[in-house]
């Protein structure tokens, strides 16, 4: 059965490590797989598979990341831009998927409904990765997960299982909801600090809390952010403006979240050596200060660049089992 990572549980708590060992043995060694080059064939080799990325959104590290890491591994990026395809107006998504699988190993989606990405994936035989959807961000987990084992790795198996890490500001965007479920699949202890009115759906708390059972982390939701900064050992955000939403009442002083803006004052009730993550853009003054982004606690860059090396390690992961 073919593979597809459309959201985060779509990989076992066995399977997230997997791909993140997968992930930091790329990123040692990039050389060590080229996996879309065919069977014993070099990167250069003109075997070479295609690897469709599809945009319905504009992007900056998705776009980077993915056709680097395409290329690292022996493979070609088909880059298709927004308004280039007949995808979802001139022809179904379940047409595409099955025109496209003949031609491709791969496809790579980042659009607006998550539902999409399930009939790409329902009428695809090559693997399907989503990389953003209104209800989730898997991709940027797997970076966010990798860093966090780099930078404060535990005892327990895996590096992960054990730390605690709090999530503040719009508490139900896609990050929110990839946060918890990546978090108590990695054994994490999750903490969601957000306003009332914008607090996770309870189908993906309910989701989360169940896996966390398993695995032995732990969910929270508050609207008390002091309550969720106090002993974390990471503190991420994002911008309180997700991609397609209106701006209006969402930024500046009388925001909802600005009392979730992760500051100094925040950052000095969290444990000590405490990291701070944004999957970026960031605002600087709004969700997070400048002080804290570009603060020595800041690894919102390896964050960064971890994207490149997780999508490797997926990828790879995933071509092995096609």
């Amino acid at each position: 059965m073919t593979r597809h990572f459309l959201t985060d549980t779509d990989l076992s708590p066995t399977e997230l490590l997997e791909v993140l060992d997968l992930a930091a043995e790329l990123k040692a060694d990039p050389g060590t797989q080229v996996p879309f080059a065919g069977p014993g064939a070099a990167a250069s080799d003109a075997a070479r598979k295609t690897v469709a990325v599809i945009f319905d959104k504009t992007s900056t590290r998705t776009r980077v990341s993915f056709a680097a890491g395409i290329a690292a591994l022996g493979g070609s990026p088909l880059i298709i831009n927004p308004g280039e395809a007949q995808l979802g107006h001139k022809e179904s998504i379940a047409d595409t998927a099955q025109v496209m699988s003949r031609m491709v190993s791969m496809i790579v989606w980042r659009t607006y409904a998550q539902v999409g990405l399930e009939e790409m994936a329902a009428n695809s035989s090559v693997p399907v990765i989503n990389a953003l959807s209104d209800d989730y961000h898997p991709c940027q987990l797997l970076a966010d997960l990798l860093t966090i084992r780099e930078h404060r790795p535990t005892d327990a198996p895996g590096g992960l299982a054990g730390t605690t890490l709090a999530y503040f500001g719009d508490g139900a965007n896609n990050m929110a909801n990839s946060y918890l479920l990546a978090g108590a699949n990695a054994g994490m202890h999750v903490r969601i600090a957000a306003p009332d009115s914008h607090q996770p759906a309870a189908a993906i708390v309910q989701r989360a809390q169940a896996l966390a059972v398993e695995t032995g982390g732990s969910i929270e939701i508050t609207d008390d952010a002091a309550v969720a900064a106090t002993g974390a050992d990471v503190l991420v955000t994002d911008t309180w403006v997700s991609m397609g939403q209106d701006a209006e009442g969402r930024g500046g002083a009388d925001s909802p979240f600005m009392p979730y803006q992760v500051n100094a004052a925040l950052l000095d009730v969290a444990a000590e050596g405490a990291l701070v993550m944004h999957c970026l853009p960031a605002y600087r003054g709004q969700e997070i200060t400048a002080e804290v982004i570009d603060g020595p606690q800041s690894v919102v860059f390896d964050e960064a660049e971890n994207r490149l090396h997780a999508q490797m390690g997926l990828m790879a992961w995933l071509e092995a089992r096609g």
